[in-house]
């Protein structure tokens, strides 16, 4: 009777797409526009290499099933060391990534309100004011958050599905002819072109193993359902950014700080357009909401764990954890300070090159582990050789993430991981149990 209770594969499926989903699609044909339809080739390799991330972490999720992610599987190999730096990056990539959410947001918003991103100081004035607006959101605790999520997220949904499969009805093949290498890109310099912005859309999919105890036959089901739900992701995003490089002239598609929106503008008329706009507008101030609670609550737990101070580990009567939530939205204001650029879509490029070098570090130190974890539970050969190939096949993609994103993203990575040893040089005896002999002299 309990099994009946449990998400089967499809449920799990449909959990794993949607989660990937949120609002990381949302900005990313204009982005890619600038570079050229030929930068949908990034989406080929991004698509594999994500699908073998995915089934790595499903992997791990099996071995090791305790709190911490991709922190746990790290100390599986490396420690608490590891345990911390992986957590660090993990951490930061999330802080990084919310600015580029709120970025989005006004991207949406401005269309509405023009003064928002009418200069760059007002689109950074406006960005620290939905990063304040969302915090103070979060002050009612997780389930009001968590309402609010499960709602919001059909704003990219919705748009983003229909127009894989009615805009081509509207699609032209001259505009996509146009618009395919204006740069005139080598064809492996297109290819790699937008890595980092197709590897944007699917960060949060080591996420999707942290449901195997709610799912009938984990060891069968969590690594089918997210290879399943990382590719059904993927025909959804392939599709979407495709048929509006045929739509929306290049140009003004690159110029554009709501491209779904203007693609149904050409599609409809200029209302529709601007119904979708507010939907997507609406679907990132949501993600923005949620991710904010995350990172709070993901400091707070850090906090449990001796790995941040205590403060972060205050919670309200309501369950949020107010302290954390105010001192990461300091930070991520001064981020959304130091990022400020020319235009919106320069100042997602560089927060998103960041975040994807801090995200996917972490996600090389995790999938590393995995050879210790299936070791230490004496799999089968066969098993151990599938999955070893696997992870390495995710761990030279994940490399090539990192160089792909620019000097400037791995340098800023680079800081943030010799800022780790530094703090950890600090806290590594509270981990200790007995200090090293002194060295004889």
């Amino acid at each position: 009777m309990e099994d009946k209770k449990k998400m089967s594969v499809v449920q799990l499926t449909f959990i794993v797409a949607v989660n990937m989903m949120g609002s990381g699609i949302i900005m990313l044909p204009a982005n890619m526009a600038q570079v050229g339809a030929i930068s949908l080739l990034s989406w080929v390799v991004t698509a594999i290499g994500s699908m073998a991330i995915a089934y790595g972490f499903a992997q791990a999720g099996i071995f090791n099933q305790r709190a911490g992610g991709l922190a746990a599987y790290a100390e599986e190999a490396y420690g608490k060391d590891g345990y911390f730096q992986t957590f660090l990056l993990y951490f930061v990539s999330l802080a990084i990534a919310n600015v580029a959410v709120a970025i989005s947001a006004v991207g949406y918003l401005a269309a509405f309100f023009p003064g928002m991103s009418a200069t760059p100081i007002a689109t950074c004035i406006s960005v620290i004011g939905l990063i304040w607006i969302t915090t103070a959101a979060n002050l009612g605790g997780p389930s009001l958050t968590g309402r609010i999520g499960s709602i919001t997220v059909w704003g990219v949904i919705l748009p983003v599905g229909l127009i894989s499969i009615i805009g081509w009805f509207w699609f032209s093949a001259d505009t996509f002819a146009a618009a395919w290498n204006p740069n005139g890109l080598k064809l492996i310099e297109g290819m790699g072109s937008s890595i980092s912005l197709t590897l944007w859309a699917f960060l949060g999919m080591e996420s999707a193993a942290q449901n195997s105890g709610a799912v009938e036959n984990p060891k069968r089901n969590v690594p089918l359902a997210c290879l399943f739900g990382t590719l059904g992701a993927a025909v959804i995003y392939v599709l979407s950014t495709t048929v509006i490089q045929g739509i929306v002239p290049n140009a003004e598609l690159a110029a554009s700080t709501g491209p779904f929106g203007l693609a149904y503008a050409r599609m409809f008329n200029p209302t529709i357009g601007s119904v979708v706009m507010a939907l997507a507008a609406m679907a990132c101030v949501g993600s923005l909401l949620g991710w904010q609670f995350t990172l709070a609550e993901i400091a707070r737990a850090a906090s449990s764990e001796r790995m941040f101070p205590a403060i972060f580990a205050k919670v309200s009567a309501r369950g949020a954890p107010v302290v954390g939530m105010l001192i990461m939205a300091v930070v991520q204001s001064l981020m959304a300070v130091s990022t400020v650029s020319p235009n919106l879509s320069e100042q997602f490029n560089a927060l998103v090159n960041l975040a994807v070098v801090t995200n996917v570090v972490p996600y090389i130190i995790a999938l590393s582990a995995l050879t210790v974890m299936m070791q230490a539970a004496k799999v089968e050969r066969r098993i151990y050789v599938r999955n070893r190939v696997v992870a390495l096949v995710a761990m030279v993609y994940s490399a090539y993430a990192v160089w792909a994103s620019g000097l400037d993203a791995v340098m800023g990575g680079m800081l943030v991981v010799a800022a780790g040893y530094v703090i950890w040089g600090f806290m590594a005896p509270r981990f200790v149990s007995t200090a090293p002999a002194a060295a004889q002299v």
